[in-house]
């Protein structure tokens, strides 16, 4: 069974976006984002919703080629195009690269990866990982937060039908304040 992981960067106040998906706000330091890098090296499958989809296939299937690229941004960009992805959306007809496109129920597909042989995934976008969360799913929540307030927009969380209790299994502190904290399901 494959070890599913939501872990995205976060304000102080709880938002992965500030109103108007402003992500300004969360720019990495150089060893934050070689973190982010190391992490995304062990994921073997990228579920995205379309929003971050759309957002990370703006940027990254260039992103070695932009100039002033750093060699951890160049490293990003090849193992993102090389990661296979599953893109769950019922309002864009196709996706391109190494992805495949999900048309029907998230949840039944996201559970049917889930029970396959194969290394972690990881769920990105706040409405795909609520759903996942709500039934259980989850595996691990790596939240990164950064020091900002930002009073609005999308949040980490989305509203769950019950508790879930958490256990702390990581902390780690990035230059700028920047806090990682993991957290495993209690089971």
């Amino acid at each position: 069974m494959r070890k599913l992981i939501f872990g995205m960067n976060a304000t102080l106040d709880g938002y992965i976006a500030a109103p108007g998906e402003d992500l300004g706000w969360s720019a990495p330091s150089d060893e934050l984002f070689q973190w982010w890098l190391d992490q995304e090296r062990s994921i073997s499958l990228f579920l995205y919703g379309r929003r971050l989809w759309e957002t990370m296939s703006a940027y990254w299937p260039t992103g070695d080629q932009q100039p002033g690229a750093t060699p951890a941004q160049v490293e990003f960009a090849r193992n993102w195009r090389d990661t296979p992805k599953v893109v769950f959306s019922s309002t864009i007809d196709e996706v391109d690269g190494d992805a495949r496109l999900a048309t029907g129920d998230a949840i039944a597909e996201i559970a049917r990866l889930k029970a396959e042989d194969g290394g972690p995934m990881r769920v990105g976008g706040a409405t795909l990982a609520g759903a996942a969360m709500r039934v259980g799913l989850i595996d691990e929540y790596a939240i990164v937060t950064h020091p900002v307030l930002v009073g609005g927009g999308t949040p980490f969380f989305t509203a769950l039908d019950s508790w879930v209790n958490l256990d702390l299994v990581e902390t780690r502190t990035f230059p700028g304040g920047v806090v990682l904290t993991r957290y495993e399901p209690r089971r």
